[in-house]
């Protein structure tokens, strides 16, 4: 899962940011409207997390721009007012939940993963082919009961390949979706992570290398 934040205090987007690294999502930050918007339009993000308030275009704004453009992904907004009409115009303009600050951390994931679950397609809440499951909520995944110890973009990586329902992910597509901006798109991170995870998964192998394709996961 690749989140936006777009938070103007960058302490809290750090600190955000952190925590959602270590749910195991993959995570870009931007620090105003301008710069949050340009990062939206370029990179194909599950959720983005919106400030309301921000410097530079305020986050109705990008709302709209967001839906006029297309996007595809889902917005969370985060505001400091709490009246019902701020509540109802951020919703109106196309955000797709709304999370007042301050908030606790646990619900802000629990409301990017239930967002993440109304993406396009949809990701259920698990996902599992023969003895693999992958509970996308928790974010935890298990072989034949056996609970996987799985870094981050391992974990990623696992999701994206059963999210796929069997096509082939190429390494640039799961560089995209897993990875952050910082990525380095000679890297040979994916095929490494993909090394590591077919280790943890164990036998019978389950990742296939498609030639010229990528990697899947069948049924």
């Amino acid at each position: 899962m690749r989140v936006l934040v777009i938070e103007d205090d960058e302490e809290m987007a750090e600190a955000v940011a952190n925590g959602l690294r270590r749910a195991r999502m993959a995570v870009d930050l931007a620090f105003d409207g301008p710069s949050g918007l340009e990062r939206a339009l370029i990179n194909d993000y599950d959720v983005i997390v919106l400030d309301r308030d921000l410097p530079g275009m305020h986050g109705d704004e990008i709302c709209a721009e967001l839906v006029a453009a297309g996007c595809r992904s889902r917005v969370l907004m985060l505001t400091a007012a709490g009246a019902m009409e701020d509540l109802v115009d951020g919703l109106g303009l196309g955000a797709d939940d709304y999370l007042p600050k301050p908030f606790d951390f646990p619900v802000l994931v629990a409301r990017i993963g239930a967002l993440l679950r109304r993406a396009q397609p949809a990701i259920p809440p698990v996902l599992r082919v023969g003895d693999l499951v992958v509970d996308t909520a928790q974010r935890q995944a298990y072989r034949s009961d056996r609970q996987l110890d799985l870094a981050p973009k391992e974990f990623g990586v696992l999701e994206l390949l059963l999210a796929s329902q069997g096509r082939a992910v190429s390494a640039e597509e799961l560089l995209e979706r897993v990875w952050d901006e910082a990525a380095d798109p000679f890297t040979t991170s994916v095929k490494i992570t993909i090394s590591r995870l077919r280790t943890k998964l164990g036998d019978p192998p389950i990742i296939e290398t498609v030639a010229k394709s990528g990697y899947r996961i069948g049924e």
